[in-house]
């Protein structure tokens, strides 16, 4: 997942995007991590790029098949993580090796952050084997 996040670094910014050539958003970034990792789900669509609460999303993701740790826990690479950009906004990145890739809506495209990310961490979401 984490290869194919900075190999989608790059693509254009696009809300509700699902496609690299025509634009991501952080879900459809995150989207396209997980088909590359052979796991398909259907993802939410139609949300605004404010709102939205980190217990839905986490009841999503778990329901999904993730395993949910705090936001203290130890970074795998792949990893989803959700972040707190601001008061009324959620927004997921893709740890990657030495930082994170996202769809950052101001430049416009998918870029790799590296370093610590760059919004405080709400949770933390990994596939897990069954």
């Amino acid at each position: 997942m984490a290869e194919k996040a900075v190999s989608l670094c790059g693509a254009q910014f696009c809300l509700h995007g699902r496609d690299e050539a025509a634009g991501l958003d952080c879900i459809g970034l995150a989207e396209q991590c997980l088909i590359a990792a052979h796991f398909e789900c259907d993802v939410p669509n139609g949300y605004s790029i404010r709102g939205g609460s980190e217990e839905a999303i986490s009841a999503f993701m778990t329901e999904t098949g993730f395993e949910r740790f705090p936001p203290t826990a130890e970074l795998c690479e792949g990893d989803i993580v959700l972040a707190r950009p601001s008061p009324v906004q959620w927004h997921f990145l893709i740890r990657a090796q030495g930082g994170f890739v996202h769809a950052h809506a101001g430049l416009g495209k998918v870029v790799f952050c590296p370093g610590d990310a760059p919004w405080p961490i709400a949770a933390i979401f990994r596939l897990t084997e069954d």
